[in-house]
């Protein structure tokens, strides 16, 4: 169980598909990066004879006690050396993009808020006038891949298995292998979840949080750190607003009081409302 985040790293392989060419790329070195160490591991025996010692079982209760605080203080350690080495790789994904002028997005949400049809609609409405590439992050299945690959842009599908959010060392094989061009926009699509991914930056230019009106407006105050950590957010599926009981300025006054710098975009991946404002925004970030 990982520490950080609590998904499970045991027996978790990370899957690279590049779609479009006949290869599933999986390797044992790219197991989920959250590592144990071998203090952490439980199989250890308790050898005592069960007499109803008054001494012995206080004796055992100390023992207890300390057990606990030593396994407390590691777990605290290993967490911090997580976030560590991520964050190292971040920095250097980062440097990358930044020096080929590629605009990376790291596109977060919970599922069902419609961020592959934002994704798709984009896509298609601005491939003549951007270069896009994508990364799709999912437990299983390359679906949104396949659905990305048919608008005839390069897309490589992540599947992390029982792992609940992409890394940055996740985002740095993805990028060899996926070969994104100078001055062009890349979204990665990380899985749907609202809590793991805030903690994993990823060396991306911008974070962009996704919540359609079918949700509640409440989102912003129960997964704080999420809306707090993203520069964007986008209210999506604002179509269905007539036919819902949902208080739009309520969920934006919620999002501002955990960041009072958030931006807001509020569109319709079916219907197209708002979305000119929001390719305005992207075509301005490719040509900065």
């Amino acid at each position: 169980m990982c520490t950080t985040c609590g998904c499970s790293s045991d027996e978790n392989e990370i899957r690279y598909t590049k779609m479009g060419e006949k290869q599933n790329h999986s390797s044992n070195s790219n197991f989920h990066h959250h590592h144990h160490d071998n203090e952490l591991q439980h199989d250890h025996e308790h050898d005592h004879e069960h007499t109803h010692d008054h001494n012995h079982s206080h004796s055992h209760h100390s023992h207890s006690h300390s057990h606990d605080h030593s396994h407390e203080i590691s777990v605290i350690q290993l967490e911090k050396d997580i976030l560590h080495k991520n964050q190292l790789t971040a920095e250097r994904n980062r440097g990358f993009f930044e020096a080929l002028n590629i605009f990376s997005i790291n596109l977060v949400s919970s599922p069902g808020s419609g961020k592959t049809s934002l994704l798709e609609r984009t896509i298609t409405d601005l491939k003549s006038k951007i270069t896009f590439s994508v990364i799709e992050g999912d437990q299983q299945t390359t679906n949104d891949a396949d659905r990305i690959h048919k608008l005839n842009v390069p897309v490589i599908q992540i599947n992390t298995g029982k792992g609940c959010h992409l890394d940055s060392e996740m985002i740095s094989r993805a990028v060899k292998e996926l070969k994104p061009k100078q001055d062009s926009i890349m979204m990665i699509e990380n899985v749907g979840n609202l809590v793991c991914p805030a903690m994993f930056d990823l060396g991306e230019s911008k974070r962009i949080v996704i919540i359609s009106v079918t949700e509640g407006e409440d989102k912003p105050l129960k997964y704080p750190d999420m809306f707090y950590g993203s520069q964007i957010c986008i209210i999506n599926k604002i179509d269905l607003l007539p036919y819902l009981k949902f208080d739009l300025e309520k969920l934006k006054e919620y999002a501002r009081k955990v960041n009072p710098q958030l931006e807001f975009f509020e569109v319709s991946a079916t219907s197209g409302e708002g979305l000119e404002a929001w390719y305005t925004y992207l075509t301005q970030s490719i040509n900065q």
